[in-house]
């Protein structure tokens, strides 16, 4: 299976025509995918039941085209993919509809919130020119792509453990748990870092505000070869604290995305050693490492356009999308009913 590059290149710039994208559903995320995708030359147009925020962005960005319904979206002939931003609850149906239309499809974190559905957008898309993508924001960010590059070189040797937090305060969700709502985009990184899927999870929460919805929740996952990854999320956190740390049996990397620069993306050097029964230890100075300064979702957005244009699969195809709400709702299982989950996943 080819996957496309998620860069800028030439090819974006070559293409036969103007993939024309429509976005439904233009909220506090949905908006930020009008403006790419306005700003890459490919927005056809906008629908949204609240007809305010759609009239407030056509006078941003111009004569952009509207529609009474979704259903009016997905039938007009002069739309060639859909970019579905709305509820994660309504995902599935949406996203299942627009490629029966015939549409190529991006649609936002998780792919949808049930396994079964999932399988079934799977198998609609396979086979077909129709691109199915998963929002998946952090595969295409430009720090975590040089530090995958980094763990695949062989940099920082055997992978031992990746620790992931994703905590701020505040973005509280009545219905969506934390975990739903902020670990997709850690166990997608886990798992492109991993190139496998956990042989067992463990998932606890704490919930404080709202019954029912964990308000933080701390995930551990087993994988074959004694690699080992935990994530922590909350939306109760005195600061925003998005960092993963990934530890090798040669050195380290931290990617923290709240820092800037060449604080963002360190490499450690630090040496173990033992002294008889006692160990020791020489730390070193972080080494940063290169990357590029591109927005992801800028990134994300052309990487759809250029899987639609050229028929090659994205980096979050429809695949990757079933492995990550796979692993999502064996934590909400394990968070659940309180027992270890072991994994057994069939591709």
């Amino acid at each position: 299976m080819r996957y496309a590059s998620s860069g800028q290149g030439a090819n974006y710039y070559r293409r036969a025509r103007v993939t024309r994208v429509a976005v439904v559903g233009t909220g506090y995320w949905g908006r930020n995918l009008v403006r790419n995708f306005h700003e890459l030359g490919a927005l056809a147009g906008l629908y949204d039941s609240d007809e305010s925020t759609v009239t407030a962005l056509t006078e941003i960005y111009g004569a952009t085209k509207t529609w009474s319904s979704s259903d009016a979206v997905f039938e007009d002939p002069k739309i060639d993919a859909v970019a579905i931003a709305t509820p994660a609850a309504t995902h599935g149906a949406l996203a299942k509809r627009a490629l029966n239309a015939g549409k190529s499809v991006f649609v936002e974190k998780p792919l949808c919130l049930d396994l079964g559905e999932a399988a079934e957008l799977r198998t609609l898309v396979a086979g077909s020119d129709q691109v199915l993508m998963v929002g998946h924001l952090m595969l295409y960010h430009p720090a975590f792509q040089a530090l995958q590059l980094a763990v695949e070189a062989g940099r920082i040797g055997d992978l031992r453990y990746i620790y992931s937090n994703r905590a701020s305060l505040g973005k509280i969700r009545r219905e969506e748990n934390a975990l739903w709502s902020f670990a997709p985009h850690d166990i997608s990184m886990i798992l492109a870092l991993a190139g496998r899927m956990p042989d067992r999870i463990v998932c606890n929460g704490g919930t404080y505000l709202r019954e029912g919805v964990a308000d933080t929740t701390l995930s551990h996952f087993s994988f074959a070869g004694n690699l080992q990854a935990h994530i922590f999320v909350s939306w109760l956190h005195p600061y925003k604290d998005h960092r993963m740390v990934v530890v090798g049996s040669e050195g380290m990397i931290v990617f923290d995305d709240v820092r800037l620069g060449e604080e963002k993306l360190q490499l450690y050097f630090h040496e173990i050693g033992w002294e008889g029964d006692i160990p020791s230890v020489i730390k070193a100075d972080g080494r940063p490492i290169s990357y590029a300064d591109e927005e992801p979702l800028r990134n994300e957005c052309r990487h759809f356009l250029d899987c639609v244009s050229s028929g090659e699969q994205p980096r979050s195809d429809a695949e990757e999308g079933n492995r990550v709400l796979f692993v999502l709702d064996a934590c909400q299982n394990s968070l659940s009913e309180g027992r270890t989950i072991e994994v057994s996943y069939d591709e």
